[in-house]
């Protein structure tokens, strides 16, 4: 597995409002490449908005943002194809029905099929058989996970996995295709404090390596960059927790509600999720690949794109849409 420069990820004013208000506003963020970045709050604050939003998969209404050297709204397909999701509840659950092999085995297809270069159909089976092991087996080191300690092994079925284990597995199938950052959410359901330091030790591990790392947690540890959810009582920026490998001044703000809100951050989310395109493909680690190849960027003057982030101005009655088609 390549170990890819990370992606700087900064946000200025960065909101996303729905039909019951807004799901997260105000966000503000600048991380190094490199970073380990916590979304910190409670559930139903926005924060797997704001992880989608980030990633590309959903459309901000408000501010704008930077994923390497990609401005969102406007290139949300170019930072999909940057930006992998682990493990996001809802949205990229891992086949219950399979294999631990056969679902690598279906991840490094996907991969192949839909993020690697043309150039690499030219090649032989048996070398493209042979890339796809390397390339799994690196994956799996960089998340942790040893096969030879499941129960039966490679052909233990997903369903039999412990929860770590489920999110070492889904780490290790977003790795494949070597994003320049990598997306959790949800990293502290079912998990003991023990399973959480594991996870977080793994997250720092994948950082050092290159990869800016984005976890949606209700408690952020000490050494990561912040970002907060939910509303406060004014708007004033909190301390900043030490940002490790981050820049040393990270502007960090809480996500904030307004007065005339409709409902709290959770109403927002789940209205935007109602808003989801019934005939798109729900799967987001699949989804980003397969945008890359029949979705075109602004920058490339030839797609669709361009016109709908112009035109489209609804925000997130049509954000979970993009999650969907993600």
């Amino acid at each position: 597995m390549d170990s890819p420069h990370g992606a700087a990820v900064k946000a200025e004013d960065f909101g996303l409002k729905g039909p019951r208000g807004w799901a997260f506003r105000g966000i503000g963020l600048d991380a190094a490449p490199g970073s380990l970045i916590a979304v910190e709050g409670p559930s139903g604050s926005g924060r797997t908005c704001l992880l989608l939003a980030l990633t590309g998969r959903m459309k901000p209404t408000e501010g704008h943002a930077e994923v390497g050297r990609h401005r969102l709204p406007k290139k949300m397909a170019a930072v999909r194809r940057i930006a992998a999701l682990g493990p996001v509840p809802g949205v990229n659950d891992l086949d219950q029905s399979l294999t631990v092999a056969e679902q690598l085995r279906e991840g490094a297809l996907l991969q192949r099929h839909y993020g690697a270069p043309i150039r690499s159909l030219l090649r032989s089976r048996a070398e493209r058989r042979a890339t796809a092991t390397a390339r799994i087996e690196a994956a799996l080191d960089a998340a942790g996970l040893d096969l030879a300690t499941l129960p039966k092994a490679e052909r233990t079925t997903v369903r039999d996995l412990e929860r770590l284990e489920s999110v070492r597995l889904s780490v290790a199938i977003a790795l494949l295709g070597s994003p320049q950052l990598l997306a959790l959410d949800d990293l502290d359901i079912k998990l003991s404090d023990t399973e959480r330091t594991e996870v977080w030790a793994l997250l720092r591990s994948i950082a050092a390596r290159g990869t800016t790392v984005l976890a949606v947690c209700s408690e952020a540890p000490a050494d990561a960059v912040v970002l907060r959810t939910g509303p406060t009582a004014d708007d004033a920026a909190p301390d900043v927790k030490p940002a490790g490998r981050a820049s040393e001044t990270p502007a960090i703000t809480w996500g904030r509600g307004t007065k005339d809100d409709a409902g709290p951050g959770r109403h927002a989310e789940a209205d935007a999720e109602k808003e989801a395109d019934p005939d798109a493909d729900a799967d987001p680690e699949r989804g980003p690949d397969k945008e890359a190849g029949t979705e075109n960027d602004t920058d490339t003057g030839t797609g669709t794109e361009a016109g709908n982030d112009t035109d489209d101005t609804k925000g997130a009655d049509d954000a979970l849409a993009e999650a969907g088609r993600a």
